[in-house]
């Protein structure tokens, strides 16, 4: 098997979870590495348009 290009390890699918009522995707682990985000961290997610902007949660 190849390995995949840059550009094409950062193409994500949607996945249901549970009941179907809830759509995770997976972030890719350079990306939450380089944040210095954790598993469980709380991040807040935004629309801007058609784009989503997800960002640490802050008290």
């Amino acid at each position: 098997m190849a390995r995949r290009s840059l550009d094409e390890r950062n193409v994500r699918k949607l996945s249901k979870v549970g009941s179907g009522r809830t759509i995770v995707v997976s972030l890719p682990i350079e990306f939450i590495r380089e944040l210095g985000w954790r598993e469980k961290q709380k991040v807040v997610v935004k629309k801007h348009g058609k784009k989503l902007v997800i960002e640490d949660w802050k008290k």
